[in-house]
């Protein structure tokens, strides 16, 4: 840290010299305008961006025959959380038909990617949205319902035997992923951009505990996939009435508890937070009890049930860690 001292000029002017290698790193001249943001915690921000826009970053992979696949994928989504506005793949050659085939799945799965160029050996995607169009809770608001939605209609398959119904649960995680994708892109954007908090009327902080939420809501309907994947596994198996009348009404309440935590979270309401914590015990008991219950169960039926009482135990869980981050968050902010 640099320690400059205040100076007064023409008599009511204070001003603070700026260091010369920030000047010349950022390539300012003289008389060139700089903007001033104050910060939440009362700092200033000093920065040459003052048309709104954000910085144009460009990554590059060099790919080829023998790349492999899933490792492109997963630089491709790295890049775009990043915060990359332009990514550009490159090959020595011609580009495998497999490399064009992954850049379009990318593009259906990141929200805002577009392929804005291509030749015979290299292929260019841009980002086409802007941040600031898409607010955090309004994303956070879809992850919800989708969430939620999606661990219904797993329940529903189990009772109806519903092999299409399981299936489409399975398909739906991918449009959870591509939301909290873009809502870990836009908090890393805010991290490296100060006036893009400014702009879509966000502090940084608020931005990171959208992504903490966002993350645990992910994870949920992870959970959520999970017992659709083990309905599958009991299509042809029948389970008691009984277990499954307790299974319905553990995974009832596992979504009670998720939407009052996400109630905490929009309103701030810590109260509503705790006692919904209170709740997971609750449940953590129903689980522990179709545990029991499966263990009369042959195998094959037993291992799936338990695993959908495991995931309806870990969605109130998940959704109890909800209100812990809205406790911390909330506490924080009234400090």
């Amino acid at each position: 840290m640099e320690i400059r001292k205040v100076q007064i000029t023409g008599g009511s002017s204070y001003i603070v010299s700026l260091p010369k290698q920030w000047i010349r790193s950022a390539n300012i001249q003289k008389n060139d305008p700089v903007g001033l943001v104050v910060q939440p915690d009362g700092s200033l921000l000093v920065t040459p961006k003052i048309s709104g826009e954000s910085a144009h970053r460009t990554r590059v992979f060099e790919v080829g025959a023998a790349t492999d696949r899933t490792y492109l994928l997963r630089l491709l989504v790295g890049a775009y959380i990043a915060g990359f506005t332009t990514i550009r793949l490159e090959s020595k050659g011609r580009l495998p038909p497999f490399i064009l085939q992954l850049v379009r799945e990318f593009t259906q799965m990141a929200i805002g990617q577009e392929v804005v160029g291509e030749t015979d050996s290299s292929i260019t995607i841009k980002d086409l949205l802007n941040p600031a169009e898409m607010p955090f809770e309004n994303t956070i608001k879809r992850m919800h319902l989708l969430a939620r939605g999606m661990q219904q209609d797993a329940m529903t398959a189990i009772r109806g035997h519903d092999t299409a119904l399981a299936s489409d649960v399975v398909v739906r995680d991918t449009e959870v992923d591509r939301l909290h994708w873009l809502i870990a892109r836009q908090d890393n954007l805010i991290a490296n951009d100060a006036t893009l908090a400014r702009r879509m009327g966000i502090p940084a902080t608020r931005a990171a505990y959208c992504f903490q939420v966002s993350r645990i809501i992910e994870r949920i309907a992870d959970h959520a996939t999970r017992v659709a994947h083990n309905a599958l596994l009991l299509i042809d198996r029948d389970i008691e009435a009984a277990t499954l009348d307790l299974m319905d009404e553990s995974s009832a309440l596992a979504l009670q508890i998720f939407s009052w935590s996400m109630e905490a979270f929009h309103t701030g309401d810590v109260e509503k937070a705790n006692t919904t914590l209170q709740r997971v015990r609750d449940l953590e008991e129903m689980a522990r009890d179709i545990n029991t219950r499966v263990l009369r169960f042959d195998a094959v039926t037993a291992i799936p049930t338990g695993q959908i009482a495991d995931s309806i135990r870990r969605i109130g869980e998940y959704s109890g860690d909800i209100c812990e981050s809205v406790i911390n968050y909330t506490v924080g902010q009234t400090a």
